[in-house]
């Protein structure tokens, strides 16, 4: 008969846990994509639409999922009477194959609500948009909506307007571009401003808009002071046409991120 040593038997030593008895724990979900909160603040907007409502179209990464998912509303009798107006061509495209009807501002002036991304976002929901390029019908159609939800992730906000070093577009016409870029270079010396004409392509040939105008690029290595006024100096310079600063127009942002999505009014700000 065969004994076992004596250093296995210890007193008050517990059994070996059962199998059924092993405490796992499961690996944490992997974090969300840049693409994925980007839907997920989409989605959050798209609840603000109504049916009958005449709706704004934003342009770009973040605008085509609200554009997807009242397409796939409308489809589902959800909605309907939608009417959409698309704030570039691209946005266009994409609304019709989502099944959205369309028009104009001539034909419909008064927008209930507009849904858009936003490049950069300041505490007082001031914006950048248009380093897509369609800044300036973005800024008609929004400027003519009741209601403007921004939809953004989290890496847009921003302590203040070129805070994050990139590009605040402005649209100018094509006559005597150079002039112009460097008209706009000189506004801002104490800011480190730096003017470039947005170029695309092997050729590097100069970015066109939908209106048939060029973008400059304006990038700060400082803050360049009051908003209002800088917008001002702009758009007093002959030649341009628009600028990506969207100013006060925002009434609701919605943020999308690591810990949710979060919804600021701007009924909220204090003053």
């Amino acid at each position: 008969m065969a004994v076992a040593p004596p250093h296995l038997f210890l007193p008050n030593m517990p059994p070996p846990p059962t199998t059924s008895a092993v405490a796992t724990t499961s690996p944490p979900p992997p974090p969300l994509t840049q693409d994925e909160l980007k839907r997920m603040a989409a989605h959050r907007a798209v609840e603000y639409v109504k049916s009958g409502m005449v709706l704004g179209l934003g342009t770009g990464s973040t605008a085509v999922h609200a554009i997807r998912r009242i397409g796939d509303l409308l489809r589902e009798g959800k909605l309907t009477g939608v009417v959409g107006i698309p704030t570039s061509k691209m946005t266009e495209e994409q609304a019709t194959e989502a099944g959205i009807p369309l028009s104009d501002l001539e034909s419909h002036p008064s927008v209930d609500l507009a849904i858009d991304g936003a490049d950069e976002v300041d505490p007082q929901l001031n914006l950048v948009k248009g380093r897509g390029g369609s800044l300036l019908r973005e800024k008609m159609i929004e400027g003519a909506c009741e209601t403007f939800v921004v939809i953004v992730d989290e890496s847009k906000l921003v302590d203040h307007i070129g805070g994050t070093g990139l590009a605040l577009p402005v649209e100018v016409i094509p006559f005597c571009c150079n002039f112009t870029v460097e008209r706009l270079r000189e506004l801002f010396p104490d800011s480190g401003c730096r003017a470039e004409l947005r170029r695309v392509g092997e050729k590097q040939v100069p970015f066109v808009t939908d209106n048939g105008n060029y973008i400059v690029n304006l990038y700060f290595e400082r803050d360049f002071g009051d908003l209002n006024e800088a917008s001002d100096r702009i758009l007093r310079i002959p030649g341009v046409v628009e600028h990506g600063m969207f100013l006060g127009m925002a009434t609701t942002l919605i943020v999308a991120g690591k810990l949710g999505v979060t919804v600021k009014e701007k009924s909220e700000l204090a003053g």
